[in-house]
């Protein structure tokens, strides 16, 4: 597990590095040895993390000239677009069936894997790190690529999208103990085979996420309306004139 999450960790700087321009489409990337000196990892490792940067469709790679990263054509309709309900509706949904089915099928060493993240969660280690990998470990569990597939975009999305982030942020500063809670349920469930439970156990961990995303837009609303309010009292009060005048 520990140099599964450490390749993991170089795609994710990789990928964020992508993301923000530093290696532009159709550049090459670094060599291979520049790479693990960059990120302070072993040669393997750079090259883990390479293969599954390539099955996420980040790069390509071409022998005997170097790692290309890949020139995504525009996509139809823009992430930004989605808001973090939409997201966490959409979640709820496909992770609910997938929690179901990936009871049916998912094998002792995945449920292995899935206990070790809860282990990282509870000591404090790679929190957001192990919330990924514990949703990822139940889409692979369903051996269906398509499942698996749509849950590594609805985390590219989690992960990528400004105001999707900024609003998950609000929200799950502080919040490990429900995560850790809720995980375990559905791991409970998983862990007994037990389809409707794992379905009822995600939408449970969606749902109150759902309602933290609502509780978070109402304070903000309030606080502007506060806010509004004081700088109407400020050119509207009295009270300057009424002190002057005693």
């Amino acid at each position: 597990m520990g140099n599964r999450r450490l390749f993991w960790r170089i795609v994710d700087k990789v990928e964020s590095l992508i993301n923000v321009g530093e290696f532009s489409a159709g550049s090459r990337l670094p060599p291979e040895r520049e790479l693990a000196e960059m990120f302070d990892v072993s040669r393997p490792t750079i090259r883990e993390a390479i293969i599954a940067l390539e099955v996420r469709g980040k790069v390509e790679v071409k022998t005997g000239s170097g790692v290309y990263v890949v020139d995504t054509p525009e996509p139809a309709f823009k992430s930004r677009d989605i808001s973090a309900f939409e997201l966490t509706q959409a979640r709820a949904l496909i992770e609910g069936e997938i929690a179901a089915l990936a009871a049916q099928t998912i094998t002792e060493d995945e449920l292995e894997q899935l206990h070790q993240t809860l282990v990282d969660m509870a000591e404090g280690r790679y929190v957001e790190k192990a919330d990924q990998e514990f949703h990822e470990i139940i889409s692979r569990a369903t051996r269906n690529k398509a499942l698996e597939y749509a849950v590594a975009n609805l985390w590219e999305l989690r992960l990528t999208n400004p105001q999707i982030v900024a609003d998950y942020k609000s929200v799950c500063t502080n919040n490990d103990a429900c995560v850790m809670d809720e995980h375990t349920a559905i791991y409970q469930a998983l862990l007994n085979h037990d389809a409707n439970a794992a379905r009822t156990a995600m939408h449970k961990h969606f749902n109150r996420l759902i309602n933290a995303l609502f509780d978070a837009v109402e304070a903000r609303a309030l606080e502007e309306i506060k806010r509004k309010n004081s700088e109407k009292r400020g050119l509207y009060s009295l009270d300057g004139l009424v002190k002057t005048s005693l």
